[in-house]
């Protein structure tokens, strides 16, 4: 069996009392798209932060094709392409947008101008031309028919050779998006599969959806059949 892209082993975030990431194991297959979901607090920006490099686990090990990238800096990580976006957009205030992108492009263009150019044609998270991207909420905020929007552009991705791992609440969009689910509820992982599994799944109906939700997600699962 191939490596998977990203592999997370046993990792635990304790933050002075709080264990925020409980013994999660999981991994991401190359050239799909897989979902990360679980109530605020869950953990899941944690893990994120763990597997991108801005945070080092308290226990358990990354890799990235293999290879141990364990706490290492997020440049570092973000070099061998994975790089991730944030809940909270952080622009530099005295940078032009086109600028901002061109930050992304750096890490794989030394000059200036070659970034700038490539700034012109991509995001800046996809400016640093990612193997994986880590989409945390990208949904966030936004009406139905801008999800509806969203959603090919995301899938989009995939076919230009871009693996993705989402945090999302959204579950429509997950439904349709998503090949795999991971279901993270105080820290661990309590549920894993494809999406339609997931939602049928009992402990993920008590722990996150809501049994009105379940069954509103498998009538809409259906549907799309």
């Amino acid at each position: 069996m191939a490596e998977p892209l990203i592999r997370a082993e046993r990792v635990f975030k304790r933050f002075g009392g709080l264990l925020a990431v409980d013994d999660v194991s999981l991994a991401v297959e190359a050239g799909r798209i897989t979902a990360l979901i679980g109530p605020n607090g869950a953990g899941k920006t944690t893990l994120f932060s763990i597997i991108s490099g801005f945070l080092p686990p308290s226990e358990g090990r990354v890799f990235h094709r293999g290879a141990d990238i364990t706490g290492m800096p997020p440049h570092l990580v973000a070099r061998r392409g994975v790089v991730r976006t944030f809940q909270i957009v952080q622009p530099f205030a005295g940078l032009t947008v086109h600028e901002n992108i061109a930050i992304g492009a750096h890490l794989s263009r030394r000059s200036r101008a070659e970034a700038l150019a490539a700034a012109a044609e991509v995001a800046r998270a996809l400016a640093a031309e990612p193997e994986l991207l880590l989409l945390d909420e990208v949904l966030a905020g936004l009406n139905p028919a801008e999800v509806a929007t969203m959603v090919p552009i995301i899938r989009g991705l995939t076919h230009s050779g871009v693996t993705i791992l989402m945090i999302e609440h959204v579950m429509q969009a997950v439904m349709r998006l998503a090949e795999h689910v991971f279901v993270l509820a105080e820290g661990r992982i309590i549920a894993a599969g494809a999406p339609q599994e997931v939602v049928d799944n009992p402990r993920v109906v008590e722990a996150y959806l809501g049994h009105g939700a379940a069954a509103r997600l498998s009538a809409a699962g259906a549907a799309h059949v």
